[in-house]
């Protein structure tokens, strides 16, 4: 897995990182539930449980990556390999469907998570496309 790969699927982690804290540890902020999940604050007991579990579930995806890249850099390079791309594969699909869930407004108005999707499939989807070259 070239150098190039293993940069885009780092970002990929960090961007889950970033949605983990966001989600688990900041969710309660106004900036964060209001300002960049669209979630009144009068929303927030009722969206907490869901925010908490999205959080971990960021989390775990970061995990993939991050075990992946140890694996390639220890010896184990054809299971760090397939652990990197099976995970930024997930990640780059969870995106997609991200991107779908904003264009059929499930949740906040249409093209409001479009960014979301695009950070989320982005870096994952590059790190694949880089890893065949």
């Amino acid at each position: 897995m070239n150098a190039v790969a293993q940069v885009f699927a780092g970002i990929a982690v960090l961007v889950h990182l970033l949605a983990f804290a966001w989600e688990v540890l900041l969710f309660e902020r106004p900036g964060v539930h209001h300002g960049i999940f669209r979630i009144p604050s009068e929303n927030l007991p009722a969206t907490r449980l869901w925010s908490f579990n999205v959080g971990f579930y960021n989390l775990f995806l970061a995990a993939g990556p991050v075990l992946g890249l140890v694996l390639l850099h220890t010896g184990s390079t054809a299971a760090g390999r397939v652990l990197v791309l099976y995970t930024c594969g997930f990640m780059a699909l969870a995106g997609i469907v991200l991107g779908v869930s904003d264009q059929l407004a499930l949740s906040r108005p249409r093209g409001s998570g479009r960014g979301g999707a695009l950070a989320q499939t982005l870096p994952p989807l590059a790190a694949l496309i880089a890893s065949a070259f």
